[in-house]
């Protein structure tokens, strides 16, 4: 697989990642097999994905525990992300940004996964009772200290401008910009992750530019629209009680409907690159070639995803394709 780099010190990752939070949080639970979970790791960094990422608060904590039981024989194959900062209370989740419990929190996500190192380390989320520079402060010292290699700032639900069809014309990521701005002045951001697909394009207004500008690497979650952009999904078919996507705008039977001709649209460009050609992987080779700092972090359960994910690695968008997605429909509902 295609490699790239991310953050000022060039950290080496695949070019897909994959993101484990449906393997234990949210998303089908019924579905989720410990089993099935750890032979889809192994699946993903056979393909050559490197970069696996997770968080404390999957699970809570048992997406850290099943990874470690695969970083435990495979360390040197994988580019482990965790992320601190949030807390899984009954039926909530809170933020906690305070520096002890961050030292804390590391210890114990590195006792979980199994390692001496966490490769990315990031923020969830920050917390609005602490400033973010003391929370970062922190999380540098896990740096000087050889416990983290670098660090990063999860934007992931960060937008706070998500009205209209599409959001067109709206940049909801000012205040992560400016938080951004702040923290690099304590020390340097390696990566920022944030949604970027076909049917999410908010980050292309500021966000990825400036993280381009200054070496900042680009992890984009939900590149596959939450499963949307795979064209497996049927309007209608209804989600588990426990699945976000029950609760989505975007995700009612009427929506899903009326947001298909995007789904089609790639299903096309798909086409002319062959049989076997999905429409998942034309929205990753699209997210794929909005800058070389950018790595698309799709989440999977199963082998069969992950594979698929990691050949789009190898796939090269025309300019004809290009301008075809460009002229899909705008995505219709809202995000909130």
């Amino acid at each position: 697989m295609e490699r790239r780099t991310i953050g000022a010190t060039a950290l080496d990752v695949g070019a897909i990642g994959l993101g484990c939070m449906p393997m234990s949080w949210a998303y089908s639970r019924s579905q989720q097999r410990g089993d099935r979970s750890l032979r889809t790791v192994h699946a993903a960094l056979d393909a050559g994905v490197s970069l696996l990422d997770t968080a404390d608060m999957y699970g809570p904590f048992t997406n850290e525990l099943m990874l470690g039981r695969v970083l435990k024989e495979r360390r040197a194959d994988a580019f482990v992300s965790t992320k601190c900062g949030l807390l899984v209370g009954d039926g909530h989740v809170v933020a906690n940004g305070r520096p002890g419990y961050v030292r804390r929190a590391c210890d114990a996500s590195l006792r979980r996964l199994q390692t001496d190192v966490i490769d990315l380390y990031q923020l969830h989320r920050a917390d609005p009772e602490v400033p973010v520079e003391e929370t970062w402060g922190a999380m540098a010292e896990l740096v000087s200290a050889g416990k983290v290699r670098a660090l990063g700032l999860c934007a992931v639900g960060a937008r706070s401008a998500r009205r209209g069809a599409a959001g067109a014309g709206r940049d909801g990521y000012e205040g992560t910009i400016r938080q951004l701005e702040r923290i690099q002045q304590v020390f340097p951001v390696a990566a920022v992750e944030a949604e970027l697909s076909v049917w999410s394009q908010e980050a292309l207004a500021r966000l990825l530019p400036w993280c381009a500008a200054r070496g900042v690497g680009f992890l984009a979650a939900m590149p596959l629209g939450n499963g949307f952009l795979t064209g497996t999904l049927t309007p209608g078919g209804g989600f588990e009680p426990d699945d976000p996507r029950a609760r989505h705008p975007r995700f009612t039977a009427e929506m899903m409907a009326a947001n298909q001709p995007l789904v089609a649209g790639l299903r096309r460009v798909a086409a002319r690159h062959g049989a076997d050609v999905t429409p998942a992987q034309v929205a990753l080779a699209w997210v794929l070639g909005r800058g070389a700092h950018v790595v698309p972090v799709p989440g999977a359960k199963r082998e069969r995803w992950v594979v698929e994910n990691a050949r789009a690695a190898g796939l090269r968008l025309t300019s004809g394709d290009l301008a075809e997605i460009a002229a899909l429909p705008a995505p219709r509902g809202s995000w909130d």
